[in-house]
Parts: C-alpha cells; structure tokens; sequence
C-alpha cells in the first residue's frame, strides 16, 4: 500500500476509521447511545480483526442527527426510523434527479 492509497482512504466517507470512543468523543455522546443505535440497527459498525467496533464518517453523521433528534426529546427507537426515513428520502431524490436527467441511477454524467 501506498502513501496515496493511505490519503485516499481518508476521504472515503465509508472508510471505518474512527474507534468507539474516538466516535463517541467526536459526537459528544456515550459509547452506549452508539451501542444503542447499533441495537436499533441505525448503523452497524465494521468490527477490527480484535473485535472492536469502527465507525466511517457516513455512519457518524448518521449518528449525529440520531443525537440532535433525541436530545430534542425523541425516544431513541424513534429517531432512529426518522433518520432511516430521511435517509432512504435523501437517496431517492438522488436517484430522481439522476433519471431526470437522463442518467442510469449510480452513472456518471459524461465529460463536456
């Protein structure tokens, strides 16, 4: 593996980069709100060959809005369906707008 290769996996927002407590510092949060939302199947964390949770930047700022929900008084089980919804939302006007313009859902638009 290269330097380049290292780089680049930093920029990868599906890369399981970060550990439980590095998560959970970031998040401001507790190691057990992430268990929890593991539990609620919001995000399922890669495990390192030792067993340990990771968690990518997607997952984390799934995490986050789960947080921003709760702490506004939504029981947990709840926020974690509202962040499923929004996110299979987010995904489907994605797709929508690629087939509005004329694109197969997940191509890229050809050079100009």
């Amino acid at each position: 593996m290269t330097a380049d290769d290292s780089f680049s996996r930093l920029e990868d927002d599906d890369y399981p980069a970060y550990t439980m407590g590095r998560a959970a510092e970031m998040l401001n949060t507790t190691q057990g709100f992430l268990r929890a939302i593991g539990e609620a199947r919001l995000i399922t964390p890669l495990r390192s060959p030792g067993g340990h949770r990771r968690y990518s930047r997607y997952q984390l700022r799934i995490a986050a809005r789960a947080r921003e929900l709760v702490d506004g008084g939504t029981p947990i089980e709840a926020a974690c369906r509202i962040v499923i919804l929004e996110d299979q939302l987010e995904e489907a006007q994605r797709i929508n707008a690629e087939y509005r313009q004329g694109l197969k859902p997940g191509s890229t638009p050809p050079a100009a």
